[in-house]
């Protein structure tokens, strides 16, 4: 279904809120990979990341992306921070319509995520050190599964959302 808009990057760059806003504005049903494992597995993320490890989570999402697959009204698709960077993810995401990367600087994801406990690769210590050192391993993988890429610092929704939906106004592809 290539009339779905996925939204992708790190952790605390906006994918989830910025989903709500399109699929609102657009009339469109909102899928978030992480929200769905978490109700068919009725676990936090955390929890799945605890209990099963990294890699069944990641396998999790890869099944998530598949099943979104069959779906056939358009979608506005927001999916967790790491699932592009399975090479599968990628294939997947790019058969499922258009991919927007939310970019955002590392002190922008630290200051946002700074309350946030729930983040299972953030903890320990340093979490801005482990911030740096992820985005760095994933940039280079968002940017080549991006059709389209939208710098967040320093915007708050709704400019992000009308870039979005001005990109998109000129794809005749794209149906409404």
């Amino acid at each position: 279904m290539d009339n779905n808009i996925i939204l992708i990057g790190f952790m605390g760059c906006g994918k989830s809120s910025l989903g709500v806003r399109l699929s609102y504005r657009m009339r469109r049903t909102l899928a978030d990979t992480d929200k769905i494992i978490e109700r068919r597995k009725r676990m936090a993320v955390s929890e799945i990341f605890d209990k099963l490890g990294e890699e069944a989570f990641r396998q999790m999402e890869t099944q998530c992306l598949e099943r979104l697959l069959v779906r056939k009204e358009p979608q506005v698709i927001a999916v967790g921070g790491g699932l592009p960077v399975r090479e599968q993810n990628q294939e997947l995401l790019k058969k499922l319509g258009t991919v927007i990367y939310l970019r955002a600087t590392a002190e922008t994801v630290c200051e946002r995520l700074a309350y946030d406990n729930t983040r299972p690769l953030l903890q320990g210590e340093n979490p801005e050190e482990k911030v740096r050192k992820l985005m760095k391993e994933r940039e280079g993988i968002y940017e080549s599964v991006a059709d389209y890429m939208v710098d967040t610092d320093g915007r708050n929704v709704d400019e992000i959302a009308d870039e979005v939906l001005g990109y998109f106004s000129n794809l005749p592809k794209l149906r409404k």
